[in-house]
């Protein structure tokens, strides 16, 4: 099906062109990993939001609880440091108990006047310097707090939580009250990050614990779909070496066999749809099978691989050879319906010829162009295209033409053998006598070749796969003359100089001509030869057409052309064969006429 088709083994998964084939197994792993993944991932994710607004949700009343103890201990310390005078050792002191509460690296605990002054300060962190409190959003917020308390007669519940940015941009989430007697806003808080950072950290042991639980659950998946697609790897595996081995082409029916085995598989819908495919392709082959013993291989191939068949052709450059049965009429009167057992023997040793299976030895592709009758038309080239000529075409055609006429002659000698039986035991007589006549068929074989139109005709309801052009209708006038020059095989001066271009043709054969001919409804003379086999392996043939005998005709030939009759007689005397006598039947004891042109003028087609 062309190497875009052509079936490989990559390092893991094979390949048909240059796609890969991943197994169905990695696939569903694949996407049951993700969907894994993606399930955990997202409920962590899920999880760490709730944590997060559950953490926050603590830490504001774990903060509400230190800021508790931070306003006691500032009630305190204001009542020493009016008793003591020393309020710089009282806001230390509060500084002091705060700390002791700080469980984060950038706890922080303040008083802060209405205006943003900072009246004391203990952080965690003192790489940064507060020297008042800068957000201003935040500090409004606590305003309103305390003017709406004032104005609701509930000075003592000025109180709630914030969120404020250190001077440096930081964020962080507290809770303030305000204290009348240090007339500041308590605030404890604590930055958001380190919150976060907490939380993230929780995420990231999780996602680690969540991959390496998906990477052991994915060996043991692994194992266990290895287990449960054993027979699919198997089943594909058989699919792919049908593929690879291209079977619909090359097998014929008495071949076929279902590609996958099924006999020990469990009993699933896998094993079914693998039964299925089998019924498929059996059907499938088989009636591929039929269909290409009623139409050319070459349609059948073009409709598999093109999933249709058009109605077009084209010029193309094609060798055509034609056969016939000889004395075909007087065969059928003797026979009668018998004939057409006659015609499947002959059909069934030359068609195989013509179109051999894959394991033929030719190389160039040929079909049967039609059968009509007893006739039989060969069409050889048709792997070529219109520019690319390959004269291959013609060395194919010339060597089938004296296997087909080989093949003719050994049925011949089956039924001289089959007489000599039947007369040893008293059986032949006369009625026997004319059907051993009948039988002894004799075929002649003409080869023509040229720009001939290659196609599908017809309609879209019936079409035909064939060849039409003057080279076709020339091969049959061809086998024609075979019955009048008494030779088994002829061809035209086309098939002649393409079988020379090829060296193997131009050894074994040897192109002999045997007259110029003007066929009817033609104006020029087309020369015609006869192609001797020099590797010639029927003995009768071989002695019979010899170099000497044929060389002594071209001299009679050359005389015959020139107008000597009287040498031309002399010669094909001398040659001893049948086709010299057609010539000396025709010349006579006469002379050459005077408007002589060596073109000898048919008169019937």
């Amino acid at each position: 099906m062309g190497s875009s088709n052509k079936i490989s083994k990559g390092v893991r998964f094979q390949k048909v062109g240059n796609t890969s084939i991943v197994p169905i197994s990695a696939k569903i792993l694949v996407v049951f990993i993700v969907l894994i993944l993606l399930s955990c991932l997202s409920t962590n994710f899920i999880t760490l939001v709730f944590t997060q607004r559950q953490t926050i949700s603590l830490t504001n009343e774990l903060l509400v609880y230190h800021l508790s103890d931070l306003y006691t201990n500032a009630t305190n310390q204001y009542q020493i440091s009016l008793y003591s005078q020393k309020r710089n050792e009282s806001l230390e002191s509060i500084e002091e108990a705060a700390r002791r509460d700080f469980s984060k690296p950038h706890s922080i605990a303040m008083g802060v006047t209405a205006g943003g002054n900072i009246v004391f300060s203990a952080r965690q962190d003192t790489s940064h310097s507060w020297y008042n409190f800068s957000d201003q959003n935040a500090l409004e917020k606590m305003n309103e707090a305390y003017e709406a308390a004032q104005k609701a007669g509930t000075p003592e519940r000025v109180e709630g939580s914030v969120t404020f940015f250190s001077p440096n941009g930081e964020e962080y989430m507290g809770v303030f009250k305000y204290h009348s007697d240090w007339k500041c806003f308590l605030i404890r808080g604590e930055l958001t990050a380190d919150t976060n950072r907490e939380m993230y950290g929780i995420f990231l042991k999780i996602s680690i614990i969540i991959l390496v639980m998906t990477a052991f659950f994915m060996v043991v998946g692994i194992s266990v779909l290895n287990v449960l697609f054993s027979n699919v790897r198997k089943f594909t595996k058989d699919v792919y070496d049908l593929h690879r081995s291209q079977q619909l082409d090359t097998m014929s029916s008495g071949e076929l066999e279902a590609p996958i085995d099924i006999s020990d598989a469990p009993n699933d819908d896998i094993t079914y749809l693998a039964a299925n495919f089998n019924n498929l392709y059996l059907n499938t082959a088989t009636l591929r099978n039929i269909f290409q013993k009623f139409v050319s291989k070459h349609v059948v191939d073009m409709a598999y691989n093109e999933k249709r068949v058009e109605l077009k052709g084209e010029q193309r450059q094609l060798t055509i050879l034609f056969t016939d049965i000889k004395n075909f009429t007087n065969r059928t009167e003797v026979l009668g319906n018998e004939i057409i057992r006659l015609l499947n023997i002959h059909y069934n040793s030359i068609i195989g010829i013509i179109q051999p299976d894959e394991s033929g030895d030719h190389r160039s592709k040929a079909f049967i162009g039609s059968l009509i009758g007893d006739a039989v038309l060969g069409v050889f080239g048709i792997d070529g295209t219109k520019e690319n000529v390959n004269p291959q075409k013609s060395v194919d055609a010339v060597s089938c033409a004296w296997k087909m006429t080989q093949q003719t002659k050994k049925f011949r000698e089956k039924m001289i053998a089959r007489k000599k039986e039947l007369v040893d035991q008293g059986k032949f007589n006369d009625q026997t006598q004319k059907v051993f006549e009948a039988v002894m068929i004799d075929i002649g074989v003409g080869i023509d070749g040229g720009e001939v139109f290659y196609g599908n005709i017809g309609s879209n309801k019936y079409m035909a796969n064939t060849v039409i052009g003057d080279n076709v209708n020339s091969a049959s006038r061809i086998e024609g003359l075979t019955r009048i020059y008494k030779v088994p095989v002829l061809c035209s001066e086309y098939v002649k100089n393409e079988v020379l271009k090829v060296p193997e043709g131009a050894g074994r054969y040897r192109f002999f001509e045997i007259d110029t001919v003007q066929v009817k409804g033609k104006l020029e003379g087309k020369k015609i030869f006869f192609p001797m086999d020099l590797e010639q392996e029927d003995a009768d043939f071989a002695e019979y057409y010899t170099l000497e005998k044929f060389e002594e005709f071209e001299a009679g030939l050359r005389a015959y052309y020139s107008g000597d009759w009287k040498t031309a007689r002399s010669q094909f005397k001398k040659s001893d064969m049948d086709v010299g006598k057609v010539f000396l039947d025709r010349m006579g004891l006469k002379n050459a006429p005077a408007d002589w042109s060596g073109i000898w003028t048919m008169a019937t087609k």
